[in-house]
C-alpha cells in the first residue's frame, strides 16, 4: 500500500467527487492500518486540504499550463505541502511523491519531478510572492473572505489565521464518575500533558493528540472527545431532575452524552435527528458511557410526524449550518460550502425553530445553537425569531466567554482553544 497515492484517492474524493474529508477517510482507510500510517496520511490529506488555495497558486506558478488529470494535480500538491509544510527530508518528499504515480500516468514522473524541483528552487520568492497577495495568504475562497470581513472587520484576520490552524484536540471528563481533578491527574500519570478549560468545567485541552485508544478510561465511559465551546451547551440549558428534555439535530451525541453526565435524573432525553446512519453513532456513544436516551428518526421542521404530544421543559436546538466555526476541523468547508448554501440554512434553521418552540412549557427554555460564526445564522436569526414570537424573551447569557451579540453571544474561532459557536437562550413566557 502506497501511503502517498492514498492520500491522493482521498484528496481525490473532496476536490473532485464533493465528498467530505471526514467520509472519504472513512471509506478509503484501510482496515488494520498501523497508527503510524494512518496518522500520516491524516496529516497529508487534512493539510492540503487545509491550504488547498495557497497550494494551488504555487502549482500555477510552477507550471506552463494548468495540469488537467486531477490525480496528478493532487501529487504534485501533496509534494508541494510535504516541501513547504511537513517535516519529510526533501529528497524523500521529492522521489516519494514521484514514486507514488499509478503505473498508467508514469507519463506525469518527469512533470511531478520538474514541479517539485523547481519549487525547492524557487521556493523564497514564491512564498514572498503569496504572503505579498492577502486574499491567498487568507487562504480562503473570495466569497467566504468578503463574508467573514463584513460580518467581523476587526477580527477577520485573526479568524483566517485560527482557520488555518490544526483544530486542538479537547475531551469532556464524565463528572458523574470523576471529577475534572481526578481525570487530569490520571493523564499526567500516563504521560499526557493537558491543561484546563476555564470556560468550560468538564474540558482539558491536551497539548498534543493522541489515540482515543491512549486515553485512560476511553472505552469504560470516563471521558470522551469533544470541543469546549460544544460543552457549553448543557450547562446553558440548566437541567434539573425530573425535567423533560429534547435534544434536536442530536447526532453524533454529544451534547446528549454531556446532559445525561450532568443530570442522571432527568424524566426523560429525547434525542432526534434527520439521518438513521448518524443515530447509529448516537447509540454507539450512549452505549460506551453507559447512559439511556429515547433515540428518534425524524425531521425537526415537521414534529407532527413524531412527537408524542407531551410538552418539554428544556429544548436544545443544535442547528443545521454553514460550520463556518469549525473550518480548522473540517477544512473541506471552505472548499465545499458555497455561497449559495448560506441562506437555503438560513431558511431551514429558522423553519426548525419555530416549528419547534409550541413543544416547549411555558417557563420552559430553549438554547439555539451553531458551530458558526455567521450573524445571519446566529444573532439575526433569534432577532428575527424574538419579533415573530410574543411569548418568547431572551433569558440573557453570564459573560464568562465569547462577544455580546444583539441577541445570544458568539464566540470567534480560536477563542481559549475553542471553537466558532454561538448560542442564544430564550425563556417561553
Amino acid at each position: 500500500m502506497n501511503l502517498r497515492l492514498l492520500s491522493a484517492k482521498i484528496i481525490g474524493r473532496v476536490l473532485k467527487e464533493g465528498q467530505s474529508l471526514t467520509a472519504a477517510l472513512d471509506q478509503l482507510l484501510p482496515e488494520g492500518i498501523k497508527p503510524q500510517d494512518k496518522a500520516f496520511v491524516q496529516a497529508i490529506c487534512y493539510g492540503v486540504i487545509r491550504q488547498f488555495y495557497p497550494l494551488e497558486f504555487l502549482l500555477n506558478q510552477l507550471v506552463i499550463k494548468p495540469i488537467k488529470d486531477n490525480e496528478v494535480k493532487v501529487l504534485a500538491l501533496m509534494g508541494i505541502y510535504q516541501l513547504a509544510y511537513m517535516r519529510v527530508k526533501e529528497h524523500a518528499a521529492v522521489s516519494e511523491t514521484v514514486a507514488a504515480l499509478p503505473r498508467k500516468k508514469i507519463w506525469a514522473k518527469s512533470l511531478i519531478n520538474a514541479v517539485l524541483r523547481n519549487y525547492q528552487r524557487q521556493q523564497d520568492q514564491l512564498q514572498a510572492n503569496l504572503d505579498n497577495d492577502p486574499v491567498l495568504a487568507a487562504g480562503h475562497p473570495k466569497w467566504l473572505i468578503t463574508l467573514i470581513q463584513q460580518d467581523w472587520p476587526e477580527q477577520a484576520g485573526t479568524i483566517f489565521l485560527e482557520n488555518n490552524r490544526q483544530a486542538p484536540m479537547v475531551l469532556r471528563v464524565n463528572q458523574s464518575r470523576l471529577t475534572r481533578g481526578q481525570y487530569l491527574q490520571r493523564l499526567t500519570d500516563n504521560g499526557i500533558a493537558a491543561a484546563e478549560v476555564s470556560a468550560a468545567p468538564a474540558a482539558l485541552i491536551l497539548e498534543h493528540p493522541v489515540p482515543v485508544e491512549q486515553l485512560p478510561g476511553f472505552g469504560e465511559g470516563l471521558v470522551s472527545v469533544q470541543d469546549a465551546a460544544a460543552q457549553l451547551a448543557a450547562g446553558l440549558l440548566g437541567v434539573d431532575a425530573g425535567h423533560r428534555v429534547l435534544d434536536i439535530c442530536a447526532a453524533p451525541g454529544g451534547k446528549t452524552a454531556h446532559l445525561l453526565e450532568i443530570q442522571p435524573e432527568l424524566a426523560e432525553l429525547v434525542a432526534l435527528d434527520c439521518d438513521a446512519a448518524r443515530m447509529e453513532r448516537v447509540e454507539e456513544n450512549m452505549a460506551r458511557l453507559g447512559l439511556n436516551a429515547t433515540l428518534l428518526v425524524g425531521d425537526a421542521a415537521n414534529p407532527d410526524s413524531w412527537w408524542d404530544g407531551k410538552l418539554f421543559d428544556r429544548i436544545l436546538v443544535d442547528a443545521p449550518c454553514s460550520g463556518l466555526g469549525v473550518i480548522r476541523r473540517h477544512p473541506d468547508i471552505k472548499l465545499l460550502r458555497k455561497p449559495d448554501d448560506m441562506a437555503k440554512l438560513v431558511e431551514l434553521q429558522g423553519s426548525i425553530v419555530n416549528a419547534i418552540w409550541p413543544l416547549l412549557l411555558p417557563g420552559g427554555v430553549l438554547v439555539y445553537a451553531t458551530c458558526s460564526i455567521h450573524k445571519q445564522e446566529n444573532e439575526f436569526q433569534m432577532a428575527t425569531f424574538l419579533k415573530a414570537h410574543d411569548d418568547a424573551q431572551e433569558f440573557p447569557i453570564e459573560p464568562l466567554w465569547g462577544i455580546q451579540a444583539s441577541v445570544g453571544r458568539q464566540i470567534l474561532t480560536g477563542e481559549s482553544g475553542m471553537d466558532g459557536f454561538y448560542y442564544a437562550r430564550l425563556r417561553k413566557q
